[in-house]
């Protein structure tokens, strides 16, 4: 059974910084990316950033040049650096491991809060 355990989140001041991280155990075939992706309030969950088995990462653009993916895959983990967090930023943030085929695997979700 794959697990996804996230760690890291909290509150920070506007400005701040905040690292999450995940790992993940069990076994996934042909694994194509780990990414992470947030949930504000009465919005959509929304793609944040991902990265490849290849290292090809994708951002989106409201956190570009703030927000650095790195992963491991042969540890399975995957981090995500924030840095320059404002209060739009505050969602709660899953991480996610996705195979080449089938769906992906979803973490628990870590409330990250940016106070201005």
């Amino acid at each position: 059974q794959v697990q996804l355990v996230q760690s890291g989140g909290g509150s920070v001041q506007a400005g701040g910084s905040l690292r999450l991280a995940c790992a993940v155990s069990g076994r996934i075939d042909s694994v194509h990316s780990m990414g992470w992706y947030r949930q504000a309030p009465g919005k959509q969950r929304e793609l944040v950033a991902f990265v490849t088995t290849d290292g090809a990462t994708n951002y989106a653009d409201f956190v570009k040049d703030r927000f650095t993916i790195f992963s491991d895959y042969d540890k399975n983990t995957v981090t995500l650096q924030m840095n320059t967090l404002t209060p739009e930023d505050t969602a709660v943030y899953y991480c996610s491991i996705s195979p080449r085929w089938g769906a992906p695997h979803w973490g628990q979700g870590t409330q990250v809060t940016v106070s201005s």
